[in-house]
């Protein structure tokens, strides 16, 4: 299950730009996963995230 750890995210938005059928941001300025997916986007998702903030 993809998670995104909410005190590491710094909302810089990469992971949404890579692989938006996933990810999306709250109001709060930080990501988080809208929907689980076996999608390869979101392995480019986690390796681009600048902070390590999204796990597998």
């Amino acid at each position: 299950m993809t998670s995104v750890d909410k005190e590491k995210c710094i909302g810089c938005g990469r992971c949404i730009e890579i692989c938006e059928e996933v990810f999306s941001m709250q109001s709060d300025g930080k990501a988080f996963v809208k929907k689980e997916s076996n999608n390869p986007c979101v392995k480019d998702a986690i390796a681009s995230c600048p902070v390590e903030a999204i796990e597998e």
